[in-house]
């Protein structure tokens, strides 16, 4: 059993949908104790058996998620605000679903979004958005989590 996990989803080839790979590299460099990381890429629904598999106390799902704020920016986001909001998505799955349907298994699922600013094919990582994924690897280093503001 994994104390906790990191779902991190998004495609790197996608300029700053790579923000969620990009943590999920930073996890596989510098492991943090009592966490597990998973890439989830484009189809985070397709490794949501393995997730119920290390049976987490708690899940932090992380992908770039447009917001209107300023690029970087880490915000949690409530899974009924996803729904209604219709956040642009590079996804098959609208997050909101996965989030319903692995809160049946895990005690407590945390979506954290990274304001994006380019999600275009063969774009780098913005700069601004790699601090903001270091910042949150850094967040979820020490144990505040909480410290991330609410959308």
């Amino acid at each position: 059993m994994s104390e906790n996990v990191v779902l991190t989803v998004g495609n790197a080839m996608m300029g700053d949908d790579g923000a969620g790979p990009y943590l999920f590299q930073l996890m596989q460099e510098k492991p943090i104790e009592t966490w597990s990381a998973v890439d989830g890429g484009s189809t985070p629904e397709n490794v949501s058996h393995l997730i119920r598999e290390m049976k987490p106390k708690q899940l932090l799902i992380v992908d770039a998620t447009e917001m209107g704020q300023e690029v970087g920016a880490l915000r949690t986001v409530d899974k009924d605000l996803i729904a209604e909001m219709f956040f642009m998505s590079t996804h098959n799955m609208p997050l909101n679903f996965l989030i319903e349907q692995l809160e049946t298994d895990i005690e407590e699922v945390v979506f954290v979004g990274i304001q994006p600013d380019v999600v275009s094919f063969m774009f780098p990582l913005a700069d601004k958005v790699k601090n903001g994924v270091e910042h949150l690897y850094d967040l979820i280093k020490r144990g505040d989590i909480s410290q991330i503001e609410k959308l």
